[in-house]
């Protein structure tokens, strides 16, 4: 099932417009140190275009499942052209270390012609310190 989803990730990202694949988002890979039950990453989604598009922000474990992680926002518009900070917590779970993949998806609006979500991932690492 998770080579599906990445080959159909791959898929995608080479059939989108070059409009919809350029969306960024900075830092692409981290390592965090914590001394509480949660870690917290701050990422960046870019928007390189003029347009607007609406994002999304999603947190998976390394095998692509969902993490109940709490994100400031999760949600919204990003105007042409504009980055905004979006803050990740993600809880250990009762583990000394964890990876997780922090996704930003681009949301085609329902007016375009074009329906493919764009995604792109970076990898986290969070250890836990006593």
């Amino acid at each position: 099932m998770t080579y599906v989803r990445i080959l159909a990730a791959a898929l995608a990202v080479a059939l989108v417009p070059i409009a919809a694949s350029g969306q960024s988002m900075t830092p692409m890979r981290g390592e965090v140190r914590s001394f509480t039950d949660a870690f917290a990453v701050r990422v960046f989604p870019g928007n390189p275009y003029d347009q607007r598009i609406r994002v999304e922000i999603h947190v998976y474990d390394q095998n692509f499942q969902p993490v109940d992680a709490r994100i400031t926002p999760n949600a919204f518009l990003l105007a042409g052209q504009a980055s905004r900070p979006v803050l990740v917590v993600v809880p250990f779970d009762g583990a000394t270390e964890r990876k997780v993949r922090i996704c930003t998806e681009s949301i085609p609006f329902p007016s375009e012609q074009t329906q493919i979500r764009a995604q792109i991932c970076g990898k986290f690492f969070g250890h836990r310190r006593f």
